[in-house]
């Protein structure tokens, strides 16, 4: 690869409109390895990002690494989120990665401030710090050091199974802060995942990989989401996946119905006619107009089909985030309990809002998530 002549500044030939008048865009990237993507390159100007909450819990952290993802999840409800850049939450969402070189750096000087308060920190509520990516550009090991040194607790939630790479890192970091790690593994399927996630390790790979992490000794959430109506909701591939989630060793899981928000809905609607066009009739009833949210009916009868397998299984219903949507901060009961963390953190409050229905996906995860996406660029 050449890197002559690429400038901080310099508005790159090639680059799409919104990524060239930022100041900030070091290089845009186009690399063998990783046919048909282009890596945009910037100098972040933040690392911890905060989403707003309800009044019993404010606000929450996140840190996103990445923009865009090259897992190409068709149902991702992060694509609108490449809007702000003038980019498509299509294709561009899934080929047009932005990559802040200098997060761990940046981090490090926000994590020293006087006013942190060590409150946890969620990784992978928008887009995959463990996608391709991160082979090339390793920002994760920085990350985690960061928060670990400053004393600050976090949780990863990834489909990435490049996660078992920095297993001793983390193992590490868990000598001083408390770490929650979480799988996303949503399709049983072979065929299916790969045509709805392409980018995306086997299911196969997935669940080895929450073996690996429960033998370093972690706990490790599956989120069972989103579960797709008419395809992934039969009795039969419910139970399945549950067999295979226990046999990984993973100890909970967190399930949710589809729901497809703003420019989400009609690439996913696309992918849907191709693909299984019978079913759009039916999608096109379950989610008419502007509606985001399977029907309420919908969402309780899949509580109530779910919850016997889970028991069947023995295994445990997680808890999620109901702020950023990721795994729940095991330290957040010592916040209840007005108790210290390592090294005078506190953690989030442990009160959490129940779903309206079992299965329910988290409302106030997602709007928070939306309303801070612009501050989640940069």
């Amino acid at each position: 690869m050449r890197w002559n002549g690429q400038e901080l500044g310099v508005e790159q030939q090639g680059t799409l409109p919104g990524l060239a008048r930022l100041n900030n865009l070091v290089r845009s990237v186009r690399t063998p390895d990783f046919a048909g993507v282009v890596f945009h390159e910037v100098l972040a100007k933040s690392a911890l990002n905060r989403v707003p909450g309800q009044s019993y819990v404010p606000f929450g952290w996140t840190i996103n690494p990445y923009r865009g993802c090259s897992h190409a999840c068709v149902y991702c409800f992060a694509r609108p989120t490449h809007e702000y850049l003038d980019l498509d939450p299509g294709d561009d969402f899934d080929r047009q990665l932005i990559v802040k070189v200098n997060v761990a750096d940046v981090l490090r000087r926000e994590l020293a401030r006087a006013s942190w308060r060590h409150d946890p920190v969620a990784l992978g509520t928008n887009t995959d710090p463990y996608q391709r990516a991160e082979g090339r550009y390793a920002l994760m090991p920085g990350i985690i050091e960061a928060l670990a040194g400053s004393g600050t607790p976090f949780s990863v939630l990834t489909k990435g199974t490049l996660l078992r790479r920095d297993l001793p890192v983390l193992a590490a970091a868990r000598e001083h802060v408390p770490v929650d790690l979480a799988m996303s593994i949503a399709v049983y399927d072979d065929e299916l995942q790969r045509s709805i996630e392409p980018g995306t390790p086997s299911t196969a790979a997935r669940l080895a990989t929450v073996t690996a992490v429960r033998e370093a000794g972690f706990d490790c959430t599956v989120f069972l989401m989103p579960v797709l109506p008419y395809l992934t909701d039969t009795r039969a591939h419910l139970d399945e996946a549950l067999r295979r989630i226990a046999e990984s060793g993973a100890t909970s899981v967190v399930y949710s119905a589809l729901h497809l928000r703003g420019s989400v809905k009609p690439w996913f609607f696309a992918w849907l006619a191709r693909e299984h066009p019978e079913l759009v009739p039916r999608y096109r009833a379950m989610f008419p107009g502007a509606a985001a949210y399977s029907p309420k009916e919908y969402r309780e009868w899949l509580g109530a089909r779910i919850r016997p397998l889970l028991r069947a299984h023995r295994l445990e219903r997680g808890r999620e985030d109901v702020v950023t949507g990721g795994v729940r901060s095991s330290a957040g009961d010592a916040r209840a309990r007005d108790v210290p963390g390592p090294r005078g953190a506190r953690a989030v409050p442990s009160r959490s809002r129940r779903s309206a229905s079992p299965g329910e996906p988290s409302e106030q995860a997602l709007a928070g998530l939306e309303a801070a996406a612009p501050s989640m660029l940069f």
